[in-house]
């Protein structure tokens, strides 16, 4: 179930607007919904299901939480600890950009530096929470985390007239993926086709589906830091088991410039994680999965999840746009 809740309450996420987008509709070839969740209070998606577990841990008497982050999920964490009135530690890799660091220390966040990227940092995480008893809020492999994620799709189906033909989103760890696919499952919607993107260098729940097993990639390399979880969580595979996820990956380059055609077309600046989902829009990929087979055809309508922009500044998308030679 979508996350319910508790009597007197309130979740810390909002009811994201649901917008049709012209310029995407032209580019997918058919009518394209944006699921705007970058403008959450956190900047992201991860509000819902951080915000969740985070409630939950605070009725049972949590007296201090640690997340592992490079951006969103820890921002996330860092709201609900000041909402609740919790002390949070944020650990992040080196990777994680200075504006980023700012903004946790302004929501009284302690932040702690381990590592280069993510699984680094999560494993001082988890030391903290062994040695301190601190409560881990686990960015994106966490049941209590689906959940709260899951409620994106109940607000869709309160929206929309009909279901729509595909879901495109990006995944880092899955978190994000598994909460969609129990909120497809408890709206009666689980025969829709999930379209989840990734980025080459940050490609781990790819390469696990292609391999039949989680596999861990040697290194995160894509610009797409907030997708670099080097292992996805076991449930995303699972959920490729039980509904129609379409993996895809697209190149880096492809994702930074999607970023700044939706700045263009939208004037929403988001982060290269979210570029990577509208890059198979802008792209042309969604027709060739339809070409292909794999996809109905006509589409009536697509919904793409425009995950967040919490971690992303004009300046670092001039320099993205340098780094990968595309000025």
């Amino acid at each position: 179930m979508a996350a319910q809740p508790s009597r007197g309450q309130k979740p810390f996420h909002i009811v994201s607007p649901l917008l049709e987008s012209l310029p995407l509709s032209r580019a997918a070839g058919t009518k394209v919904y944006m699921k705007l969740e970058n403008v959450q209070p956190t900047g992201s998606f991860k509000i819902r299901g951080i915000g969740h577990l985070c409630q939950e841990a605070a009725k049972k008497g949590c007296s201090h939480f640690v997340c592992s982050s490079g951006g969103s999920a820890g921002l996330a964490a860092a709201y609900a600890g000041q909402k609740l009135g919790v002390p949070v530690t944020v650990v992040v890799p080196s990777s994680t950009g200075p504006d980023t660091v700012r903004r946790l220390q302004e929501m009284e966040a302690e932040v702690e530096v381990s590592g280069q990227v993510w699984d680094d940092a999560n494993r001082r995480a988890l030391e903290l929470v062994e040695t301190k008893g601190w409560v881990s809020i686990h960015p994106f492999d966490h049941p209590l985390v689906w959940q709260g994620h899951a409620s994106l799709v109940q607000e869709l189906k309160d929206s929309l007239d009909t279901k729509p033909d595909a879901i495109v989103l990006a995944v880092g760890g899955g978190g994000l993926l598994a909460g969609v696919v129990a909120g497809l499952r408890q709206v009666g919607w689980q025969d829709t086709p999930i379209i989840a993107v990734e980025t080459w260098g940050a490609h781990s729940f790819h390469a696990a589906l292609e391999a039949g097993r989680l596999i861990t990639l040697p290194d995160i390399t894509s610009v797409a830091k907030c997708l670099g979880a080097k292992t996805v969580t076991a449930r995303a595979l699972e959920c490729a088991r039980e509904c129609q996820v379409i993996s895809q990956v697209v190149e880096d380059a492809d994702a930074v410039r999607a970023v700044e055609q939706f700045l263009e077309d939208e004037r929403m600046l988001v982060q290269p994680a979210c570029g990577a989902a509208l890059a198979l829009l802008y792209t042309g990929r969604l027709q060739r999965l339809q070409r292909e087979g794999r996809l109905r055809s006509p589409l009536a309508s697509v919904v793409v999840v425009v995950c967040g922009g919490s971690s992303i500044r004009p300046a670092q998308l001039r320099a993205l746009k340098s780094q990968l030679g595309l000025e």
